[in-house]
């Protein structure tokens, strides 16, 4: 029997309080070393022993948090908190999005673990984290009728119709979606058939009749040339966006989810569309900053204008500091850093060149964007003991940045500093969450502490205190520095447009 790495890694997990440092256990010094040469008896469960619900991209090692994260709470109190709880900053829409790719057991108690799997589908889907998505179904399979159909939009979304329409074709119960099934049909040549099944489909109301109307034009384009066109939906599902996409009448995709901005990465749009789309999505942590400066910097802007001058200034500024010049450096950022805040992409700019801003003495306005741009980092605290403390604002931002309670009695002119100085001095853990956390509702406890942290950010200084001191008692101490430091620093900024 051939065993998967990932159930090799089970194994040794289970075998490894045995072998704890420092300790030994009487009964296997006593034991015999082998009754004989053979291979030992392996006893395996399969992954899906657990259900689908507990996969995941990032196992414990990776993310730190136990495969029990889920395990204690009601499934529709996760349901609940996870469509409803908002990421405020970068550093809150990094950690949900950890949570959803994590390995991690369902709900125990009530629980359906297609469903779970599937809220967290939906989660990533929603934030234009496709190939995510896709890899995890990937490896659980699409054996439930509500993973198929998952599949089916994520495949559909991205181009790739042919093996949807295979698989449903050698599995017809996989799916009860007789559009899919019309569409896929008349892909594989037997227009004929297709055309049956919409009027039967029809006949049975198992369509809507703008539906129906999309696939007749579809099955037959020509019969309906001087028919009245289509009103767009405003969200399409994939399979309409395709269809639409058939009938020489591509949707654009701006004004749709952001899922569908995952489409126009590949540039066949133009590449304005394509810095669009990529805005949309590094906005919100679903693309790297490098795959962003690099399309950035892909060529000369032809134009001025919104994402032009983005453009034309990210450039000069990466010249200016290739250049190594610090008078020009300074220039340069002063005028990069405003159309960044305007795009809101402070948090990947300063990704990208904190660091190296962090070399140069610059002066003026500059270095207090410097300053900014580091804390803003994920090298904040490396970075920070490079900063001069010549100010107050420095100050108690490098002290979050340790992870220290800053001076209360000497803080700066800006919004949120008492509530946050006070999450990094002796406040604790709400009661309420730390029975929860005893329960073994972990997960459900971070949620709470994200929606904390936004009603904090909406002006409520106990909610923020009480979210920073739950963070760090979780352990989540970067998440809790970070961000802090991007609620004051991303509000202040706000504040200057």
């Amino acid at each position: 029997m051939q065993i998967k790495p990932i159930l090799w890694a089970q194994l040794a997990l289970a075998v490894l309080p045995t072998f704890a440092a420092g300790q030994s256990s009487p009964a296997a010094q006593n034991a015999p070393v082998a009754q004989s040469a053979l291979p030992p008896k392996i006893e395996s469960t399969p992954l899906q022993a657990q259900g689908p619900g507990a996969v995941g991209l990032l196992p414990s090692s990776k993310t730190g948090l136990p495969g029990t994260l889920w395990l204690g709470s009601d499934p529709k109190t996760l349901s609940n908190l996870i469509r409803a709880v908002e990421q405020p900053v970068p550093a809150l829409r990094g950690l949900m999005r950890t949570l959803m790719l994590a390995e991690a057991d369902p709900p125990q108690t009530g629980a359906n673990s297609v469903a779970h799997l599937g809220l967290r589908l939906d989660w990533l889907l929603d934030h234009g984290a496709v190939d995510e998505a896709l890899a995890m179904l990937d490896i659980v399979g699409v054996d439930d009728p509500q993973l198929f159909s998952r599949w089916a939009d994520l495949n559909l979304l991205v181009g790739r119709p042919e093996p949807v329409c295979r698989t449903l074709m050698v599995r017809p119960r996989l799916s009860n979606d007789f559009a899919l099934r019309i569409y896929c049909t008349a892909r594989g040549g037997d227009w004929n058939r297709a055309a049956l099944i919409l009027r039967s489909a029809e006949t049975l109301g198992e369509l809507d009749s703008r539906n129906a109307d999309l696939l007749a034009r579809f099955l037959d384009h020509e019969l309906h040339e001087d028919s009245q066109t289509l009103l767009p939906p405003v969200r399409p599902t994939p399979l309409e966006f395709r269809l639409f996409e058939a009938l020489g009448e591509p949707l654009p995709t701006a004004p749709l989810p952001l899922q569908f901005s995952v489409l126009d990465l590949g540039g066949d749009n133009g590449w304005r569309a394509q810095l669009e789309a990529a805005e949309r999505l590094a906005r919100i942590g679903s693309l790297p900053a490098n795959q962003l400066l690099g399309l950035y910097t892909q060529r000369r802007a032809a134009a001025s204008g919104g994402v032009w001058d983005r453009v034309s200034a990210l450039q000069d500024f990466e010249q200016e500091l290739s250049n190594g010049r610090p008078d020009a450096i300074g220039r340069a950022l002063e005028k990069v850093w405003p159309q960044m805040r305007s795009a809101r992409l402070l948090d990947p700019f300063a990704e990208l060149f904190a660091a190296e801003l962090a070399k140069y003495k610059l002066t003026g306005r500059a270095t207090d964007i410097t300053t900014r741009a580091v804390f803003l980092s994920p090298q904040f605290e490396e970075l920070s003991v490079q900063l001069a403390q010549n100010d107050v604002e420095t100050r108690f931002l490098t002290a979050i940045a340790r992870g220290e309670a800053p001076e209360s009695d000497n803080l700066p002119d800006l919004d949120h500093v008492a509530a946050v100085a006070l999450g990094f001095g002796a406040a604790q853990i709400p009661r309420a969450l730390q029975e929860q956390v005893e329960q073994g509702r972990l997960g459900e406890v971070i949620l709470r502490a994200m929606s904390l942290f936004t009603s904090g950010a909406q002006g409520n200084g106990q909610d923020l205190t009480d979210a920073l001191a739950t963070f760090r008692a979780l352990g989540l101490e970067s998440t809790a520095r970070r961000s802090a430091l991007q609620l004051v620093i991303l509000d202040a900024e706000r504040a200057r447009r």
